[in-house]
């Protein structure tokens, strides 16, 4: 299987740059945004822009295996007013419908937040609704939860709470989780000491299951251990240092996964991917 890392890159004039984009960068694996991710509503995708997309995938060798667009930072599926709600649910029901056009199987998401108006509970039970929702009106594609750093009143920043959410959705087979290294280490896991990485891994299999892992973000940190703040930075310039790529490099349970630099220097992204591969041993 191996490895296939690649980053976030840009879809802007068109989803179907994307896989150039990504290619240029000499990626084997890509995220995207399918439209603006700062706008609630966008035209739906030209008949053009999704052939496009798909040609441009066969001719850069990219499967959608490998392939773990995000949806808008808009939507949150917990959220407690239920205008907000309705508004977030419909956004991410588009955003899904999108990737099941352009023949992607996953959208990953942050999962939402309380806004200190409901209980932790009440707010995972309902975006495991709006999972549910989400999967009763769109057809193969798997809704990737993403864990978070657990920044402001954002839930998902314990496996325990990923795994809640998990237990609600009705089609498990279309559930999945997506590790981002920055918040899993903002949000407490010692991924940075090779037992604290044992740990968290052993962990996420206990609680969660490493048959829901479908993605990886690979992003070093700005802010510490515990911190509970989302700060990326570029691999080997953050808190976190290069030996945990490393080790995700040389671990055979991310094999054929998308691993996604979201590392804020994009003009490093090339230079990123050829180091992470030059570390498997």
């Amino acid at each position: 299987m191996g490895k296939f890392v690649g980053a976030h890159v840009s879809a802007s004039g068109g989803v179907e740059n994307a896989p150039v984009n990504a290619h240029e960068i000499g990626a084997k694996a890509f995220a995207l945004f399918t439209k603006n991710q700062r706008q609630w509503r966008a035209k739906p995708l030209s008949r053009e822009s999704v052939i496009r997309f798909r040609e441009n995938m066969e001719q850069y060798g990219f499967d959608p295996d490998h392939v773990l667009p995000h949806d808008s930072y808009l939507i949150n599926l917990g959220h407690p007013d239920k205008e907000g709600l309705q508004r977030s649910r419909e956004a991410f029901f588009d955003e899904m419908e999108r990737c099941e056009q352009l023949g992607l199987n996953r959208l990953n998401f942050h999962p939402g937040s309380h806004l200190n108006k409901v209980s932790e509970e009440r707010c995972l039970l309902t975006i495991a609704e709006s999972i549910n929702l989400a999967l009763d009106r769109t057809r193969g594609v798997t809704a990737v939860i993403e864990n978070t750093a657990g920044q402001g009143t954002n839930l998902g920043h314990t496996f325990e709470q990923i795994r809640f959410i998990i237990d609600h959705v009705e089609d498990k087979k279309r559930v999945g989780v997506c590790i981002d290294t920055c918040h899993a280490y903002a949000a407490g896991y010692d991924i940075k000491s090779e037992e604290g990485y044992e740990k968290t891994f052993r962990e996420f299999e206990e609680v969660i299951g490493m048959h829901y892992l479908k993605g990886m973000h690979l992003n070093d940190t700005k802010k510490g251990l515990g911190s509970h703040v989302d700060r990326h930075d570029n691999i080997g310039k953050g808190l976190l240092g290069v030996e945990v790529f490393r080790r995700i490099m040389n671990d055979p349970r991310f094999d054929g996964l998308p691993l996604i630099l979201e590392t804020p220097d994009s003009s490093l992204w090339a230079e990123e991917i050829r180091m992470l591969y030059s570390f498997i041993a």
